[in-house]
């Protein structure tokens, strides 16, 4: 398990303005300007804040599962189990990362092309909406 977490904070790590720091629970935690995208433990587990309208899509579609002990936040929670889960851990953590760009546009102007970055993620349509919502409102 360890080999895909690594795998996980290593690519995570790399994207412009990510800071890896030690999550105050165990793993490691990502921040952006200032803001969790997520963080992951040791075991597999990911936990990754979104607001209500992100993590209630995420759940109707089975991408997540309510977080583990804030059910009713906008937190989700993944739980690695093999490697084929990798890509779906950094969906999600991309997915994350975007949304923390786009709330944080005075601090993360110019990081990455968000249009596009969402374009590749291949969302869902309802997915999608949610999001354009949040860009209409910038």
């Amino acid at each position: 398990m360890s080999s895909y977490v690594d795998q996980i904070i290593e690519q995570v790590s790399a994207w412009p303005g990510i800071r890896a720091e030690p999550h105050r629970f165990g793993g490691v935690e990502f921040d952006l300007a200032g803001r969790e995208v997520g963080h992951i433990h040791r075991n597999g587990m990911v936990d990754i804040p979104f607001n209500t309208a992100i993590r209630n899509q995420l759940l109707a579609e089975r991408k997540a599962e309510p977080h583990h002990i804030l059910g009713d936040s906008g937190w989700i929670t993944f739980y690695m189990h093999a490697d084929s889960d990798v890509p779906n851990v950094l969906w999600l953590f991309r997915l994350a990362y975007l949304f923390q760009v786009i709330r944080g546009r005075n601090r993360t102007a110019g990081l990455v092309a968000v249009e596009h970055e969402l374009e590749t993620l291949r969302l869902s349509d309802p997915l999608r909406a949610v999001f354009d919502d949040l860009l209409s409102k910038l």
